[in-house]
């Protein structure tokens, strides 16, 4: 769908510049989305997959984060392989909702209600990004920390369109279960993409 070299805006990776790989295709379809032109795959036409690689591999920052829509509705083993054949960090963000391909240095699993993970995801998820729109998201945010290992990193990211009702919320949640840390979508606070 896009490529664009920014800095990570979510998660543990915050502040990172990466190279963004958005692929098109979604089969989520969050109502909250904010990337909802992703959805369609037929409105993007195929991308020589080698000419990716060498935008990415020519960025100063040696990090790639892949993301979509829902990236792994394809394949990646060969983006990724070639990616890491080049030196190059590989960071997937996911729903779960497909199994996984390739092998990426990090993966970031964003749960959603309406698509639920594949159980084989949940171990290998290097982080759980849980997106609370209302209280009833904390619930399902716990559900899922469950399935994670003992070393993925948890966080709670407010919806944006509700970040300013949903915030104390949120805050206070955290401080009575401190093992989740929160993450704010701080590229739409900075104005980069």
């Amino acid at each position: 769908m896009e490529e664009f070299y920014t800095l990570q805006g979510e998660g543990f990776n915050t502040g990172q510049a990466a190279y963004f790989i958005r692929i098109g295709g979604c089969d989520v379809g969050c109502s909250w989305c904010d990337i909802k032109e992703s959805w369609n795959a037929q409105l993007y036409p195929p991308v020589e997959t080698e000419a990716v690689v060498e935008r990415a591999a020519a960025c100063t920052a040696k990090a790639v984060v892949i993301t979509g829509g829902e990236p792994f509705n394809y394949n990646l083993e060969y983006l990724i392989s070639r990616l890491r054949e080049l030196g190059m960090r590989i960071f997937v963000e996911t729903s779960g909702s497909q199994p996984l391909s390739g092998e990426p240095h990090w993966i970031c699993l964003s749960p959603k209600k309406n698509s639920p993970p594949l159980d084989e995801v949940f171990m290998k998820a290097d982080e759980l990004k849980m997106i609370i729109q209302d209280e009833t998201d904390l619930t399902w945010a716990e559900e899922n920390m469950q399935k994670v290992s003992g070393h993925c990193h948890l966080y709670l990211q407010p919806e944006w369109s509700h970040r300013n009702i949903i915030m104390p919320l949120i805050i206070s949640y955290i401080k009575d279960h401190p093992r989740w840390k929160i993450s704010l979508q701080s590229h739409k606070y900075m104005r980069i993409p």
